[in-house]
């Protein structure tokens, strides 16, 4: 039987091909945007984002290919949420992805330029996706809708500016997992949900997809933040130890290392029991997914 590791390359490689496509397509804006655009969308990463769009959906018994367009999309918005945070003013980072950062390759305005381009495209990817596959109209502008909230000031960026306030500040548990629930979690959690949207799931699995999709977010950021302090840079693409050097706020910090871990173990398996054993649900893959997100070292 295949693995999670091996399910998230293979699917990794259908976003990959198609988000390439989707370059390739581009001939009306400006040859230098296009080259930045690119450069960071086709970096490759684990494309967890996307891929627990198309696990979710083939999950519920829908082929991955009407779900690819909105899995895309969703990588759209995070990679300009990638090309923006490595920004001077933002967190100032000089690699990603095992490469130079946007702007250290073409510049800060034009870094900036690529990321607002991703993420409008991503929104008219959504809606053209919605039109391609007869996605019903109520259905379509609800996950559009959502995407605006989960990426935006209710959400990721919200999160993002509750992530820079509390540097230098000592918070609390419940802060620190405000601040994930909205700068990581936010993206992870539509992930799912949007794969169970375009799949048709009902409210009730809906819920319970959010539930694990929630706790999901959670341990994979208490695994990010584990991994800057024990992690190889090799391996993870970019330096390591830099949360401590802007003085954030992480779960190794606030926890000690142990403790970390011991928060990660409880996290996670509480996340997996919302959808243990739920027999609409081909579980086999999401659980997979989750135990190896979280024991990765990259």
């Amino acid at each position: 039987m295949e693995t999670a590791e091996q399910y998230l390359q293979e699917k990794a490689g259908m976003v990959n091909d198609r988000l390439a496509q989707y370059v390739e397509s581009w001939n009306d804006i400006p040859k230098q945007l296009k080259e930045s655009v690119a450069y960071s969308l086709l970096a490759g990463g684990k494309r967890l984002r996307p891929v627990l769009v198309l696990a979710t959906a083939e999950s519920l018994g829908t082929e991955a290919e009407r779900a690819l367009p909105f899995a895309c999309a969703l990588e759209m918005i995070h990679t300009y949420s990638l090309i923006h945070d490595d920004l001077p003013a933002m967190d100032d980072d000089d690699y990603r992805r095992g490469r130079l950062t946007n702007h250290k390759v073409y510049g800060e305005a034009m870094a900036i330029l690529a990321g607002d381009a991703l993420l409008t495209k991503a929104f008219g990817l959504m809606a053209e996706g919605a039109l391609a596959i007869g996605l019903p109209g109520d259905t379509a502008l609800k996950l559009i809708a959502e995407a605006s909230r989960r990426a935006g000031a209710e959400g990721m960026v919200g999160g993002q500016v509750d992530d820079i306030l509390h540097e230098n500040q000592s918070v609390t548990l419940e802060t620190l997992q405000s601040i994930h629930r909205r700068k990581t979690g936010d993206l992870i959690t539509f992930s799912v949900r949007l794969g169970g949207m375009v799949a048709g799931a009902n409210e009730i699995q809906l819920e319970k997809l959010t539930r694990f999709a929630e706790g999901l977010g959670l341990a994979f950021q208490i695994q990010d933040d584990i991994l800057d302090v024990i992690g190889d840079r090799e391996k993870l693409g970019k330096e390591t130890g830099s949360d401590e050097a802007r003085n954030k706020a992480t779960y190794p910090s606030l926890l000690g290392l142990s403790a970390s871990k011991e928060h990660l173990r409880k996290t996670i398996e509480e996340a997996k029991s919302w959808i243990e054993g739920e027999t609409w649900l081909n579980t086999h893959t999401l659980l997979g997914l989750a135990d190896f997100l979280t024991t990765r070292d990259r």
